[in-house]
């Protein structure tokens, strides 16, 4: 063959296999992504068209559901509005799927996509109807959130102990999701540019300085080194002049918290005693307290249904500072953690030192409502030892029953908890409450723990402290709880 020929077939033949591999590639690996990009119509449209199954909560009252609109395209519909915003999330033709709506899309939409298999499927039997989704939500307990936080930012997350299921979860502001689901580009604009950010989930995705609640993982790690317990005397300060520092730690009323003399682990606790608590972060040193803090899950990352913050304790330079391990303490300085982690953190303490599994999908239903699946607990870390657990659970009832958390008390019932105010430069503090309850619940019994977290000092401003903004918060939704 004429040498010219050759290299014309050659090239001709290569051009055919850039050309072949091209397609290959396009249909083959590309493909499934451009069929579910966001920006493909197409896809929009047969998302749109899919009937979609319900989400319902723990006590059966549906938060979304699938109605056709007047264009005969079906559309979903909120029906309790902002109340279930942040855990719905929205399924959106224009801004996509978010919260269970995406996490749970596969469930949630019918499996007759038009396609062989589904088709198949039908012929030997197969159900293509859209399975429902049931939250480990209570109602009861997610409007007696909404209801005591109030207009004021912040969080309400409460869940089981023993299991590791959320029971009520809030964040103010929050949104309606129904003006995402049918709205337009512009809706979903003024939402995120909105200063207050409505679109945060507060409770899970914002983490903040945890002020005097942390306390429970100082006295944690320092009855975890087996020379404290709840009885143990520490010194009396009304100021504690830091080391290399000209900063002095004062107690939240310039005076001392007891006698002037000593003072016990557990009164202190009750009190929130700063000078004690930051004297005993320096005794207790840099290595146990960072221990004790990761075994509860800081500086991590939380398994849960949606991407969570990171709760932190910067380890850097800690050992080598004594005056910053001192307000470490105290939950200031770089300390920043999520409403879902000191839940958790109460939840320990409650459960004997475990930390379960949190989760908010607590089983799949078919579109007849039967049980297909359901979440199983299990168990995430272990937190602390079961005694320590036992000791602080004793320290913590006494802040509610003649400490600074008296006013998250529910009558006849023995609650444990831990209040939390920390200062935040140029503004009002932020305050906390963490807690669980009943402190004599027997195995099996129903029990619950609590965080709630207020920016700003809420409605009190400046003047607000844990024990008087996210205290009675608390007491509300606790009460609704045992109500219940």
């Amino acid at each position: 063959m004429n040498p010219a020929v050759r290299r014309l077939a050659a090239a001709c033949l290569a051009g055919l296999l850039l050309v072949a591999g091209g397609l290959t590639f396009q249909q083959a690996i590309a493909g499934p992504g451009y069929r579910d990009d966001l920006r493909n119509p197409r896809a929009l449209l047969e998302r749109a068209a899919r009937p979609r199954g319900q989400i319902v909560t723990a006590d059966g009252v549906v938060v979304a559901r699938s109605e056709e609109g007047p264009d005969g395209v079906r559309v979903r519909v909120y029906p309790e509005g902002d109340l279930y915003g942040h855990v719905t999330g929205y399924a959106s033709s224009y801004f996509g799927d978010t919260g269970i709506e995406a996490t749970r899309a596969a469930d949630l939409r019918s499996g007759n996509d038009g396609s062989l298999t589904a088709a198949l499927f039908s012929l030997l039997g197969g159900d293509l109807r859209p399975h429902q989704v049931q939250l480990s939500l209570r109602d009861d307990l997610q409007r007696a959130a909404a209801a005591a936080l109030g207009s004021q930012r912040g969080a309400v997350i409460a869940l089981d102990p023993s299991t590791g299921a959320i029971l009520a979860l809030v964040s103010h502001p929050g949104f309606d999701p129904n003006v995402l689901a049918t709205g337009a580009p512009a809706d979903g604009d003024a939402l995120d540019a909105d200063a207050d950010q409505p679109l945060l989930n507060r409770a899970i995705a914002a983490a903040y300085p945890p002020g005097s609640s942390f306390k429970v993982l100082v006295a944690a790690a320092a009855l975890g080194t087996g020379d404290y317990d709840p009885a143990s005397p520490l010194e009396d300060r009304d100021e504690l002049a830091l080391p290399g520092s000209t900063a002095v730690i004062r107690n939240a009323d310039d005076g001392f918290c007891a006698d002037g003399d000593t003072i016990s682990l557990q009164r202190a606790l009750a009190v929130s005693c700063n000078t004690a608590f930051a004297a005993l972060g320096m005794e207790v040193g840099a290595g146990a307290l960072l221990a004790a803090v990761e075994a509860a899950g800081f500086n991590g990352t939380i398994p849960f249904d949606f991407p969570t913050a990171a709760s932190v304790l910067p380890p850097d330079g800690l050992a080598e500072d004594p005056a910053a391990l001192a307000q470490t303490a105290l939950g200031q300085r770089d300390v920043r953690a999520t409403p879902l982690q000191m839940a958790l953190l109460a939840a320990a303490v409650a459960n004997g030192g475990e930390i379960m599994r949190p989760y908010l999908v607590q089983a799949i239903l078919d579109a007849d409502g039967e049980e297909t699946s359901r979440t199983r607990a299990s168990t995430w870390r272990r937190a602390m030892a079961e005694e320590v657990a036992a000791a602080l659970a004793q320290m913590m009832e006494a802040v509610v029953a003649d400490g600074t958390g008296w006013r998250a008390a529910v009558p006849g019932v023995r609650l444990a908890g831990k209040t939390g105010t920390a200062e935040v430069p140029g503004g009002a503090p932020d305050v906390w409450f963490i807690g669980f309850g009943p402190v004599d619940a027997l195995p099996g019994e129903p029990r619950i723990a609590i965080a709630v977290l207020v920016e700003d000092g809420g409605s009190l401003g400046e003047d607000a402290s844990g024990g008087s903004v996210a205290a009675p918060i608390a007491q509300k939704v606790l009460a609704a709880f045992f109500a219940g």
